[in-house]
Parts: structure tokens; sequence; C-alpha cells
């Protein structure tokens, strides 16, 4: 059986009919087409699924559709500016090569994004708690940790 949810996605208000067992990965990739999103494990350990839920990183594979009814969220295609332009945080990963394969970087960025969005200049060690649930298995974390510091230190110039 369907029901209609509303929330806010990427700063837009939308309105759709789901199934009460969906994930709100399956919404976002299946339904509205959203893939920078990715499916790693789906169980909620990879990082790959990650998006921002009312500020907070959350795992999109494993949080129930039904609980966005009402709440903003905010996917990797939500970073973009109006006119298509990376994001200061997306930039930085390029500039830094935080990026190989690309299969964690939205999720990466995504968490990173909710930490920077709540603190304006966290330690090293806060940026390592706050992608610690995100895998990469590709580059490593220096470069990533390494981004996320550049755009952090900026910001407090």
């Amino acid at each position: 059986m369907r029901s209609e949810i509303q929330f806010t996605l990427n700063g837009e208000q939308v309105k759709v009919e789901v199934e009460a067992h969906w994930t709100l990965l399956h919404l976002l990739r299946e339904v509205l087409q959203l893939t920078g999103t990715k499916e790693g494990c789906g169980y909620g350990e990879c990082g790959a699924c990650t998006v921002v839920v009312d500020g907070k990183a959350i795992n999109s594979c494993i949080f129930p559709v039904m609980e966005t009814e009402g709440r903003s969220v905010t996917t990797i295609e939500g970073l973009l500016s109006k006119k298509g332009e990376l994001s200061p945080l997306q930039q930085s990963f390029m500039e830094h090569g935080a990026v190989q394969c690309g299969f964690c970087t939205p999720g990466m960025i995504m968490s990173a994004h909710a930490l920077l969005s709540e603190q304006q200049n966290p330690t090293e060690d806060e940026i390592k708690t706050s992608i610690e649930g995100n895998l990469c298995r590709c580059t490593g974390y220096v470069k990533i940790i390494d981004a996320i510091k550049a755009v952090a230190e900026e910001r407090s110039l």
C-alpha cells in the first residue's frame, strides 16, 4: 500500500508516493533518479549511502523512507550551486586528489558537509570521527582529511 509523504529535498519541497517498506536510498535512486548516493553494503556499515537529514549524516540504506516526512534531506546533488558548480568541499576533494574510483566520495563528502555545517573549524580528530563510518578502499584517508581541513581552514580566514 502506498502512502504520500512530503519533505524538503535539496532545498525543494517534494511530495511523493512511497511504499512503507522502502528505504530512503531506494526512494532517492530508484524513484527520484538521484544516483549520486551509492549503495555499498546495504547494512549501514560502509557509508557509501550517506546523506544529510536535518543536519545529521545518516546511512540512507537503512533509513526508513516514512521517517523523511516533514524533514530536510540533502544529497550530493544538493551541494551543487544553481549554476551546476561544485561546492567548495567538492572542489577541495578534486584539488587534493581525495577521489579515485569515486564510489565512496559522495558519502564522504556528505559526512564532511554535516560536520562543517555544525563546526566552523573542526580539529583533525573531529574530522576523523565524522568520517569514521565511511569506508574507502582506494585513496586511504590522508587526502580526504586534507581536503576537509583545507575547506575548514579557508572558512576560518
